[in-house]
């Protein structure tokens, strides 16, 4: 990997990381469903903007319904399992069940990919999640029913998300590439479409919600053109540079980023194995990253392109 996308990954876990507190903030006010759709919807905005800015050529080269069907796998459910669990969570136990995305990215891949599932690859995921069970979460959840939907509701999310970036490799890269920035806007634009009925159904049916909150407003917009629109630019170019296994490593990183956002935005308190925690974290995603060893025979009798 190189400097620059070590960086990429960085930022993005620190935009993520803001986004469970974003959504911790909205969604018991608006609603999962009106949340899940904002989010989506100023996403789509945002990136539509940051096209017309840039004057980026809206050819999807034959792969806009894949970018579509992607924003529904990566973005509709995901973010909706989420909003739904941060009525029942508090934000750090969603970061830290974010970090399970690798795990299942090796068991996906390994099943459904004919992704190699190396012992370091296997004992990175088992030192991250050991690193994050460190780190203690502010707040508890209110009952262990409560507690157990959400965490339910947080893995179906990452299964998403781990089929996902696969499924980006196969439907995107693999087929000639694509820009970044329209893989992203037509993602949103499908989240958005898939998220819609819900929203309408949500909006006839359940207790009129009180819109007149300009901080919850801020945190939607936030969530919606930070943590969507820019970040998902991001995590497609890590997708197309260093593979989807390699981006997933990113959840490794957003539980020190989101207790972090919280100890310095909301004034709450970093817990004593904080730091312990983020250590073996980044050993974790060390472990992942870092390329496979050739043995020295091996390497002298194979082919320059051989792996």
């Amino acid at each position: 990997m190189k400097a620059g996308d070590f960086c990429r990954l960085l930022l993005l876990a620190a935009i993520w990381g803001g986004s469970f507190l974003f959504m911790r903030v909205a969604s018991p006010a608006f609603g999962a469903i009106n949340t899940a759709f904002l989010r989506v919807l100023f996403g789509f905005i945002g990136l539509v903007v940051i096209l017309a800015v840039m004057r980026t050529p809206r050819d999807y080269q034959q792969k806009f319904g894949s970018s579509l069907l992607l924003g529904v796998i990566n973005s509709g459910l995901p973010f909706l399992m989420y909003c739904l669990a941060a009525r029942w969570l508090p934000a750090g136990y969603s970061a830290i069940l974010n970090a399970t995305t690798p795990l299942m990215g090796v068991v996906m891949g390994g099943l459904f990919f004919h992704e190699a599932v190396t012992l370091k690859k296997a004992l990175g995921v088992l030192v991250g999640l050991f690193g994050i069970t460190l780190l203690t979460t502010t707040g508890s959840a209110e009952s262990v029913p409560q507690l157990l939907a959400g965490v339910i509701a947080c893995l179906v999310a990452t299964g998403c998300y781990a089929v996902a970036g696969f499924l980006t490799r196969r439907w995107i890269t693999e087929r000639g590439g694509l820009d970044p920035k329209l893989v992203a806007t037509g993602s949103q634009l499908g989240a958005t479409l898939f998220l819609l009925p819900f929203f309408l159904y949500a909006s006839a049916t359940e207790v009129p919600v009180h819109w007149a909150q300009p901080l919850v407003w801020l945190c939607v917009l936030a969530v919606g053109l930070i943590c969507t629109a820019w970040a998902y630019i991001l995590y497609f170019r890590l997708i197309a540079d260093i593979g989807p296994l390699r981006s997933m490593t990113v959840t490794f990183l957003i539980p020190p980023f989101g207790i972090l956002w919280g100890y310095l935005l909301l004034n709450e308190t970093l817990s004593e194995g904080f730091f312990a925690g983020g250590i073996l974290i980044c050993v974790a995603v060390w472990l992942v990253l870092s390329p496979a060893q050739k043995r020295a025979g091996k390497a002298k009798m194979s082919a320059p392109e051989s792996k």
